[in-house]
């Protein structure tokens, strides 16, 4: 069982005035100790202050901005935001920039370039700079500056409490050095839970790059006349009349139907295509509301309500669904066409419309902030599919192993079982969590930003939206995990003294989440309100 996605972060207006009040005392003391680290905070603080959703209304853009900007000043003091960005929130130069150095194109399932799809943007000059030269696990140990609260006299009675369960594992790193500042159970292997979406993301960046694009097409055969829905793994696909920027299923059968006219044809026989993912469609935990079907054709992630995020009941056979909304869609514009059913392409169809994803660096922005499996387990795949693996739960998480190794991150302690986290045979380490948030601020790696960007701020964004109401409001960007008897947290955070830490606590046989999940926001507030050696 997951805890329901929590989404009250559009009612969070009111909360800006008084996060306002607390900046000012705050920026005083930023002032006076930031100084030295803003040379390397410049850089990196900047694109971690740009997870925040893609704005929907005046109020929300006003209200994101506010946010944005409030963490700012409390996390360097003297940082100013600089654009520019794009309608994602994701910085456009420093896309620009991973495009140019890891020359990772938005290509898709064999019709990049189609007429009418979007192409990545020109490289534009570098504005920003990864962190350092840390490429690695942290150093172990370093000693307290003169005067400094040791660390472990901060955390250690934080990560004793009782409502962390029997077991626990806790890394703190230096992100700019790489230094690790504090550890315990540091390559023990334990249920991360959701926190295994940060390894999926770094590995499908890894693999694919950022700016890779996810098509869903149609083929159509003159003879019999036969027209297929072919599903190209586009897990963020929508049939909703608003498609809010992502790819459309009414597009794409408004251009199918266009170009049939064009060919003198207004009946055709329908079928739809799933056969890019291998193996079983259902999760090992069975039917479930956090998660549909893993299939190659899906809109709207099969939801049952119209929603975007969150558990809620899904439709039973997705690919089906999709194909019969498809039919809908070229009734309405004048094809006919007969019930959808199962089928593969065969032969060199001529391919009538596609429709392409945003790209892959969006949908790992989407993915983290709203902890979302179903993106999780189509990038698994996708994964897999550019690792030369099988398309299925196994062979994404090899090819998740296999991305981090090349990256040269601590496999030591770890097992893989799917992309989304929510099978509980999976184990990762607080070592393997922390190195992978700093591999993404270094500078050799730019395209693993998104991984950074798309943490959830707290108190203001995804699943952080109603936690850090006190403290730590706007610096601890993390991603959460919550399974029953298991509270995971690992993320980014500014300390008093101006540093960047990424962090990762991991705890099991929790009995109460509630109580497990405050002591977790407790020991990440701690580390923001310290100015510990």
């Amino acid at each position: 069982m997951v805890v329901p996605e929590l989404r009250s972060w559009r009612a969070a207006g009111p909360r800006v005035k008084r996060f306002a009040n607390a900046v000012r005392p705050r920026l005083t003391l930023a002032l006076g100790t930031a100084k030295p680290q803003v040379a390397r905070l410049v850089s990196t603080v900047r694109p971690l202050l740009a997870d925040l959703p893609r704005p929907r209304t005046p109020s929300t853009l006003q209200y994101t901005a506010g946010a944005a900007t409030a963490g700012l000043v409390l996390a360097a003091g003297v940082v100013t935001l600089a654009g520019p960005w794009d309608a994602t929130g994701q910085r456009t130069a420093e896309r620009d920039r991973a495009v140019a150095l890891e020359h990772a194109g938005g290509a898709d399932h064999g019709t990049a370039g189609a007429a009418g799809e979007p192409r990545p943007a020109p490289s534009a000059p570098p504005v920003l700079t990864g962190l350092g030269p840390a490429t690695g696990p942290a150093d172990t140990g370093q000693a307290p500056a003169k005067g400094a609260t040791p660390l472990a006299d901060v955390l250690d009675p934080l990560l004793a409490s009782p409502a962390l369960g029997d077991t626990h594992a806790a890394v703190v790193v230096d992100a700019a050095t790489g230094r690790r500042l504090y550890g315990t159970g540091a390559d023990k292997g334990l249920t991360p839970a959701s926190t295994t979406k940060l390894a999926t993301a770094v590995a499908a960046l890894n693999a694919l790059g950022p700016d890779h694009r996810f098509t869903t097409r149609t083929a159509f055969t003159a003879a019999g006349g036969r027209l297929v829905l072919v599903g190209g793994g586009d897990p963020t696909l929508t049939a909703h009349a608003d498609a809010g920027g992502w790819a459309s299923l009414r597009t794409l059968a408004t251009r199918t139907a266009a170009a049939l006219r064009q060919r003198g044809v207004h009946k055709a026989t329908l079928a739809y295509d799933t056969s890019l993912y291998t193996g079983p469609a259902l999760h090992p935990i069975g039917v479930n509301d956090n998660l549909a079907q893993v299939v190659a054709l899906t809109a709207d992630e099969g939801r049952t309500d119209g929603s975007a995020s969150g558990p809620v009941a899904r439709v039973a056979d997705p690919a089906k669904d999709a194909a019969r909304k498809f039919a809908g869609f070229l009734k309405a514009a004048g094809i006919t066409t007969t019930a959808p059913g199962p089928a593969k392409v065969t032969g060199h169809p001529e391919t009538l419309a596609t429709v392409a994803s945003p790209p892959l660096s969006a949908l790992v922005e989407r993915m983290l902030t709203n902890s979302d499996n179903d993106i999780a387990e189509a990038l698994a795949r996708q994964t897999a599919l550019a690792s030369g693996q099988p398309a299925s739960f196994g062979g994404g998480a090899k090819a998740i192993a296999a991305q981090l190794k090349r990256l040269g991150l601590p496999l030591a302690g770890t097992s893989f079982h799917d992309g989304s986290g929510l099978d509980r045979t999976d184990r990762l380490t607080a070592d393997l969590l922390t190195a992978i948030l700093v591999k993404a601020g270094t500078p050799d790696h730019p395209g693993l930003r998104p991984l950074l960007t798309g943490l959830p701020i707290a108190h203001f964004t995804g699943t952080l939206s109603a936690r850090y109401a006190d403290g730590a409001a706007g610096l601890v960007h993390a991603k959460t995990g919550t399974l029953t008897g298991v509270n995971t947290l690992a993320g980014t955070v500014v300390d008093r003294s101006g540093r960047l830490l990424t962090f990762a606590f991991l705890a099991s046989g929790t009995k109460d989440p509630m109580a497990a999940q405050t002591a977790l926001d407790k020991t990440a507030t701690a580390l923001a309100t310290c100015a510990c050696g």
